[in-house]
């Protein structure tokens, strides 16, 4: 009668030497290092944030924190915030909303998904505004919609232009109509600014979409773009599940958009504050212009 295990491999006693405790393989923590979505490259997240959030090697652009954007974009020391202390409450009582918002300040470290104030960008004075996709993928609530009214207003009153980057979902469903109606506020404030001939330029990054694409993302004097960057109103699935055909290659990405005249220009990250310098420099309004 044949015993079971009959056939099994024997142990090899040299294979065995040593430390034969069965020790788990050291884990590399999740957050050490980020996918590019493009090409498939691990990237270390400290090297992905010294490149400014673009691949090193497809060149990608990656969200980038809204306020480490603009301490990128500022001269050194020159940001002063408004209207930091605004913050979202539960004004419909919709359910969950408040522990959501608990979450997202904790996740990026941020009141709200919109940053405001007042800097220089190659010595030129100008507010600025830049949204942040890590609160609630920078959905425009009551409080977004405020600031940046505020922040165009005060814009207004000294004679300065805005520099806004752009990057959200749309408008927040937890606010209800209450967050549609910061399309039309917005917007007030963009064109009350314009009609005193000051400059408003945009630069439209991955994704914007919704509410703010159809608000004052898309009212710029100057509208540029990242690379790669979708700007849409409702997303290419949507519209295909919608017309049911397929949309052309590259549909509604910032380069699509710039070949039909819907946007000015694609400029690299490492580009725009040349590039925004470049344009201030050339807008400075005829009395500013003299007295330097």
């Amino acid at each position: 009668m044949l015993k079971r295990g009959l056939f099994k491999k024997p142990k090899n006693v040299l294979e065995s030497s040593g430390d034969s405790t069965n020790k788990a393989a050291p884990s590399v923590p999740d957050a050490l290092f980020i996918t590019c979505k493009q090409c498939k490259t691990q990237i270390i997240s400290d090297d992905l944030e010294k490149n400014n959030y673009v691949c090193p090697l497809c060149t990608k652009h990656f969200p980038m924190p809204a306020r480490s954007r603009i301490l990128f974009m500022a001269d050194e020391g020159s940001f002063v915030e408004t209207d930091a202390q605004m913050i979202s409450v539960d004004l419909i009582g919709f359910p969950q909303y408040t522990s959501k918002l608990e979450t997202a300040a904790k996740t990026s470290g941020e009141n709200e998904a919109v940053i405001c104030g007042i800097a220089s960008i190659g010595g030129f004075p100008c507010c600025i505004f830049s949204m942040e996709s890590r609160f609630m993928m920078g959905s425009m609530g009551t409080v977004v919609g405020e600031k940046i009214t505020r922040l165009f207003e005060t814009a207004q009153k000294r004679g300065l232009p805005v520099i806004g980057f752009t990057l959200s979902g749309g408008a927040r469903m937890q606010e209800g109509i209450l967050s549609l109606m910061q399309m039309a506020k917005t917007s007030g404030a963009v064109q009350r600014h314009s009609a005193q001939g000051h400059l408003y330029i945009s630069v439209l990054c991955d994704p914007t979409a919704g509410g703010v694409t159809a608000s004052f993302a898309m009212e710029s004097d100057i509208a540029l773009a990242e690379p790669g960057a979708l700007i849409c109103f409702a997303g290419p699935r949507v519209i295909e599940q919608t017309i049911r055909q397929k949309l052309p290659e590259g549909f509604q990405s910032a380069e699509f958009l710039r070949e039909r005249g819907f946007i000015d220009e694609v400029v690299p990250r490492s580009e725009q504050k040349e590039t925004l310098q470049r344009l201030l420099m050339l807008h400075q309004r005829r009395e500013e212009y003299a007295g330097n």
